[in-house]
């Protein structure tokens, strides 16, 4: 079997990112199948070129996974305009580097941004392919809840969009169990969407890997250690976690350190300076190689996104790798994902946008060692229980092979 994933934020372990796509590329060779990903030339975090080359498409084996980079602006960081025509000119060059691949058994899009997954489509329409679509968030409905998207013209393409790649698409893979019903309210039959979980690599992120190195090397060696690690967007909502420190100038043993960056990334820094955050330790973006240790060094880690309705129906990844890892989260996110911190005893709920909450939150955290051990513990056990990756990434090939198979076609 071979699948063609259009992935335009694609990246491998020696980059930032995230990596579920490489590992399921891997995943799928080790079993005799394989998995070739046209990714853009660009990191969706750092905004930097990942190969330089001429023309518009370089070809890239890593660990034995094909990856073809197509040509896109580097402006991801520059304002809305600009990040839109990054998008759309993504979109063009994916699907002439996806038409090289001719013989895939199916084509498979991921979203956001919906702009590749629309190339996905095209390209699986024009190589004569089932199209599989993934959903990862909900586009566009966390654009309007953000007011990224406010003309409703607009809105009222951006839907259009939307329910054509639903009715488009053969069958529907969500990573949250809120986005099925969602998605069903827009007229999509049950039968064609499948919910399976990310996970996290629990062999990967585990209680035992060393993270005194990251913490000698950032000098928080003495400190109780508050990590937020991910992407520094509007989403993300890391102003709060700034307000949060600032609350917690008093308290000299907690050291909030972030690691990630973003198209906030300078505006965050800034910020921290005006305030003359010491606590704050801004450590820049690490590849997934070092991820493992980096939470490694934390005491416990936050998870944290805006408060809008799309986002207490998202699953997001960093708080299963925390739980892996053995570390308690602090979760300011509400929904579903609190339903699994709360059910595994694993973290702390903060409402969203509560600096005073979370710095309080912190405080408690750090006085009871004991506590935060525990929940560690419980967290790691849930996660090995309910969402081991090895266990996911077998429900996701079965259902690979269902479409290969022709056992799921395209709904027209």
């Amino acid at each position: 079997m071979k699948i063609l994933l259009v992935n335009q934020a694609f990246v491998s372990f020696d980059e930032p990112g995230f990596t579920r796509h490489f590992e399921m590329a891997k995943y799928l060779r080790e079993r005799g199948h394989e998995m070739v990903i046209v990714a853009s030339d660009v990191n969706y975090q750092t905004g930097q070129r990942i190969v330089e080359h001429r023309g518009f498409i370089a070809e890239q084996e890593i660990e034995g996974v094909r990856v073809l980079r197509a040509f896109m602006l580097p402006s991801l960081h520059r304002n809305y305009f600009w990040r839109i025509v990054s998008f759309v000119g993504f979109m063009f060059s994916a699907v002439a580097a996806s038409l090289k691949v001719k013989d895939a058994d199916f084509v498979m899009g991921t979203s956001p941004p919906i702009f590749q997954a629309f190339a996905a489509w095209m390209a699986a329409f024009l190589l004569r392919k089932p199209f599989l679509f993934e959903v990862r968030d909900l586009w566009p409905q966390f654009a309007i809840d953000m007011r990224v998207i406010k003309n409703p013209a607009v809105i009222y393409l951006a839907h259009a969009v939307e329910k054509f790649l639903y009715s488009r698409a053969a069958h529907i893979l969500v990573n949250s169990p809120a986005y099925k019903p969602y998605i069903m309210k827009r007229g999509v039959p049950v039968d064609k969407i499948t919910f399976i979980p990310y996970g996290t690599d629990i062999s990967m992120f585990t209680p035992e890997v060393d993270g005194s190195q990251v913490r000698r090397e950032f000098g928080l060696n003495d400190k109780f250690v508050a990590l937020y690690a991910g992407a520094m967007g509007q989403a993300n909502d890391i102003y709060t976690i700034l307000r949060a420190a600032a609350r917690l100038r008093d308290e000299p043993k907690i050291q909030i350190a972030l690691f990630g960056d973003g198209k906030e990334g300078a505006n965050l820094r800034a910020e921290a300076s005006r305030l003359g955050l010491d606590n704050v330790t801004f450590a820049g973006a690490a590849p997934k190689t070092k991820m493992p240790a980096v939470v490694a060094a934390a005491d416990v880690c936050i998870a944290i996104l805006q408060d809008i309705p799309g986002f207490r129906m998202t699953y997001p990844n960093k708080v299963f790798d925390h739980m892996a890892a053995g570390r308690a989260t602090v979760l300011v996110i509400d929904g579903v994902i609190r339903e699994v911190i709360e059910t595994s005893g694993g973290g702390v709920f903060v409402p969203p946008g509560d600096d005073e909450r979370l710095a309080q939150v912190l405080r408690e955290l750090a006085d009871d060692p004991v506590r935060v051990q525990r929940m560690g513990e419980q967290a790691r056990a849930y996660l090995v229980q309910n969402f081991d990756r090895r266990d996911k990434l077998a429900e996701t090939l079965e259902l690979f092979q269902r479409i290969a198979d022709k056992k799921i076609t395209n709904h027209r």
